[in-house]
């Protein structure tokens, strides 16, 4: 029996009701053209965010990023998105700190789901992290990451 958490089967869910299934589809324009999310470069030299007006979402992403940062940006401020409500300003730091871990988690997952990791990673296959920093197209640390995340789950799972 195969496990998943939360976040894995919401990332899982979302990817198939917008089509997205495999790797070369986790295009950030793309996806927030699907989900009616309007993406602008940020207009000052700060970080990304993500804020609603009028109902309207919206991510700024930071000028200053790498194609590989701009992705991995956008799924951390999609997850505040789709998941979180308010002004961060009014919060509470405990809550601003659990929606920040929460979004982080999810960044982790958006840009690299666990539901492609285990088509591409198999007991024999040869796959690398630099392979997968290419593949997912985020920053090698976060390739690692992530990977030594899957594998730590995926090894601990009752077979």
């Amino acid at each position: 029996m195969n496990y998943t958490t939360y976040t894995e089967d919401y990332v899982k869910e979302l990817y198939m009701k917008i089509g997205v299934t495999k790797p070369h589809q986790l295009d950030y324009k793309k996806i927030a053209s699907v989900l009616g999310i309007r993406v602008f470069p940020a207009p000052y030299d700060g970080p990304s965010q993500a804020l609603f007006a009028k109902d309207i979402p919206f991510i700024f992403l930071g000028r200053h990023l790498t194609p590989p940062q701009i992705w991995q940006d956008f799924c951390h401020e999609l997850n505040h998105i789709l998941q979180h409500t308010g002004n961060q300003s009014y919060m509470q730091s405990t809550w601003i700190e659990y929606q920040e871990k929460k979004a982080n988690t999810f960044m982790y997952h958006a840009c690299m789901p666990t539901f492609m990791l285990d088509e591409l990673i198999t007991y024999d296959s040869s796959i690398t992290i630099r392979d997968l920093q290419q593949i997912f197209n985020v920053e090698y640390d976060f390739a690692v990451k992530r990977l030594t995340y899957y594998i730590n789950r995926t090894n601990s799972v009752p077979k």
